[in-house]
């Protein structure tokens, strides 16, 4: 390709709205605009990486044996009724309705209308197992869409899912399909961990993610050393005991002006936080319910609303007049004299003699105990981990870092089958349901996370094997005649075997060597005063400072070499 012909509108400012280098820079190089917030078109540069993305999760899919099918991004109602998601997956899901009346979904997954797919032709114990995937475009109406593709709420996304006709089966799946995902992040080059998760709103309890570690990622992940333990943070088990065998005290009122936070309250009654009982004041479902956990921890939002079976929309904190209405008065709610559902962390029960609010301002009660004083559910950990704490497995202290999360697999059991009275005959022709599988790759959100990985203050560095031309020659004079023509020249030779971007533009060397960094072609050809003998300048994007002249006839070999200590880094 010709860059003189290339739509390429780069930027030389970096967007006011981009937050993120990958955003910024996927901005800045032209690869993507946006069109309304969270949904973006893609240019050719970005839809070259794209498609070269798609390609290796197909070739991988392919050769663990899952067949590729294309269904509609619009699904009826009734299917997602069948599952009780219709108004459980809440705001995000896009719904229209058609001229008849009939409602409809823009897919935000697939679930529900893979198993109605196959509800009536897959039928049969000796048709199973059967792993189907597709490449398609997902909708969800993000609350706050940010960071670029990282959290669009149009995004390309492969999923798949695996029918077995049991448990055994559904697990033997999922292992086929992480050994895949291994393969497609191996290849892209990404530096990816795979951490333990919280299944949301898909069910089931066996989930895997592969996060790709990057400081901007939104998923925190909890690890001990070279991560023989990882976990999500929604998902990590917070483990600990209190052993507290004090005597219990009488309960005492005690003033606390202005101390709404526990730092201030443990300033004025000189305790630890550890001493105090933090209440989060929520409605869930627009009913009243209060969490309590120990004062010197924070509550996993996850956890809870797991415990409560509920959706993440179902639960909002309140506001100051409805604390007020429920009897109490806000940075001051406790469980003692106090109505109302009241759901507490284990250690809760472990405590012995907590300060906990007074439900009045600017008081607070000393040496509360349960169940002396207060009732509460026992709701297991709802605590979220920290840096420091002992691993779940007990072999080591958690580390925190960050990362992109760019594919999911899990574990279904039977839930969606049965939904869809979509099952298959074993050999005594008994009826079952399928045991379901479900495998998702964010292939655009992919692109960020390559991004976030490789790059520097001058742009994008692509590794050979996504980027969307190998080689880029330009040539820094086309007015010079013996430049023009050996840049014309290795353009003819090298696009034979290789993707190759030449700049024949006539610009200033500074305005291209700008523009070479910023789009981050990997192999970079200058073609300059050297040309009348042959000689050619050789750099790649990720040492750009080591540059080195040499002759034509040995530029192939050159190139080879380079993609073979690529492929041997993958590796």
């Amino acid at each position: 390709m010709r860059l003189s012909k290339l739509y390429l509108p780069t930027l030389r400012e970096v967007p006011g709205d981009a937050e993120i280098a990958s955003h910024q820079l996927m901005l800045r190089a032209g690869m993507i605009r946006r069109t309304v917030v969270g949904i973006y078109s893609y240019l050719p540069l970005g839809l070259r990486v794209l498609s070269k993305i798609e390609n290796i999760v197909r070739k991988h899919m392919d050769a663990a044996g899952s067949q590729e099918v294309r269904m509609s991004v619009v699904q009826p109602r009734e299917i997602w009724d069948a599952s009780g998601r219709w108004e459980k997956y809440g705001p995000e899901m896009f719904k229209l309705e058609d001229r008849h009346g009939r409602e409809f979904s823009l897919g935000p997954t697939a679930e529900e209308y893979f198993s109605f797919l196959v509800k009536d032709e897959l039928n049969s114990y000796k048709q199973l197992p059967l792993n189907l995937y597709q490449i398609q475009i997902k909708y969800r109406d993000e609350k706050r869409p940010r960071f670029g593709l990282n959290r669009s709420r149009e995004f390309l996304m492969k999923d798949a899912y695996s029918y077995d006709r049991d448990y055994e089966g559904m697990l033997q799946s999922f292992k086929e399909m992480e050994k895949a995902y291994d393969a497609i992040f191996t290849e892209i080059g990404l530096d990816y961990v795979k951490v333990d998760s919280d299944s949301g709103q898909m069910g089931g309890n066996l989930s895997t993610e592969f996060q790709a570690l990057a400081d901007t990622g939104e998923g925190e992940l909890l690890y001990t050393e070279d991560f023989h333990f990882a976990a999500s943070i929604e998902k990590c088990a917070v483990v600990y005991s209190i052993e507290d065998t004090a005597e219990e005290l009488p309960m005492e009122e005690v003033e606390t002006p202005g101390a709404k936070t526990i730092a201030a309250l443990c300033q004025q009654l000189s305790i630890q936080p550890e001493q105090t009982v933090k209440c989060i004041d929520l409605l869930v479902k627009g009913e009243p319910v209060f969490a309590l956990i120990p004062g010197d921890r924070e509550l996993n939002m996850t956890k809870l609303i797991n415990y409560l079976d509920v959706a993440e929309h179902d639960v909002e904190m309140m506001d100051h007049d409805t604390i007020v209405k429920c009897g109490s008065f806000p940075g001051f709610t406790g469980p003692v004299h106090m109505k109302g559902r009241f759901i507490a962390d284990d250690r809760v029960f472990q405590m012995k003699n907590m300060v906990v609010g007074g439900n009045k301002e600017d008081i607070h009660i000393k040496n509360v105990n349960v169940p002396r004083d207060f009732q509460a559910e026992k709701a297991g950990d709802l605590l979220t981990a920290r840096e420091g704490d002992m691993s779940p497995d007990g072999k080591g202290t958690l580390h925190i870092r960050r990362g992109i999360e760019v594919g999911q697999i899990f574990g279904l059991g039977t839930q969606y089958a049965e939904s869809q009275g979509a099952g298959y005959l074993d050999e005594n022709q008994q009826k079952k349901p399928f045991y379901m599988g479900s495998y998702g790759v964010g292939i655009s959100r992919t692109i960020t996370a390559v991004i976030e990985q490789n790059h520097d203050d001058n742009g994008i560095i692509w590794p050979l094997v996504v980027a969307p031309y190998h080689v880029i020659i330009s040539i820094m004079n086309v007015k010079d005649e013996a430049q023009l023509a050996l840049g014309e020249q290795l353009y003819k030779d090298l696009s034979k075997d290789w993707e190759v971007l030449l700049d024949d533009r006539k610009e200033r060397p500074g305005v291209k060597f700008n523009d070479r960094d910023l789009i981050g072609i990997p192999l970079r050809i200058t073609v300059g005063k050297g040309a009348a003998e042959q000689i050619v300048e050789f750099s790649h994007r990720r040492s750009p400072k080591e540059v080195r002249e040499v002759s034509v006839s040995d530029i192939a070999q050159i190139l080879q070499e380079e993609k073979a200590k690529e492929d041997k880094h993958d590796r």
